[in-house]
């Protein structure tokens, strides 16, 4: 997938996320905002994939912990949904580290827990 491409569905991704904080607003479990976004970006004909496992590898090695992503979006990109007061350093390096262990190019890192979505929703690349 090009560039373009994923920058296509990236707004669709943007687009459905702020439908669904419209719709729900602030304040709910993660859980929830991850069915309302799965449902929306479904309506909307994208395929996904939700608790996808991505193993940990340690010079080669694959070891016995999977990394539960979120929401899997084309195969390609990564989301990353909290519900939380503000967004940590740590929530940054999980979705960064998602995106290196997994080899995916781009990652969102959503906070549903916001009044308005577009602060709470944070693009992050690797080797894009």
């Amino acid at each position: 997938m090009d560039k373009e491409q994923l920058n296509q569905i990236s707004k669709q991704i943007l687009d459905a996320s702020i439908t669904v904080h419209k719709e729900m607003g602030p304040g709910l479990l993660e859980a929830v905002y991850q069915q309302c976004l799965v449902k929306e970006l479904t309506l909307r004909d994208i395929k996904l994939n939700t608790m996808v496992p991505v193993p940990l590898q340690y010079k080669g090695y694959l070891l016995n912990k999977d990394y539960i992503l979120d929401v899997l979006v084309e195969d390609e990109i990564i989301l990353e949904l909290k519900s939380v007061e503000g967004i940590l350093p740590v929530h940054e390096a999980q979705i960064i580290s998602y995106l290196k262990l997994s080899n995916k190019r781009l990652g969102f890192l959503i906070n549903f827990n916001v009044p308005l979505l577009k602060n709470g929703f944070k693009r992050f690349v690797n080797n894009f």
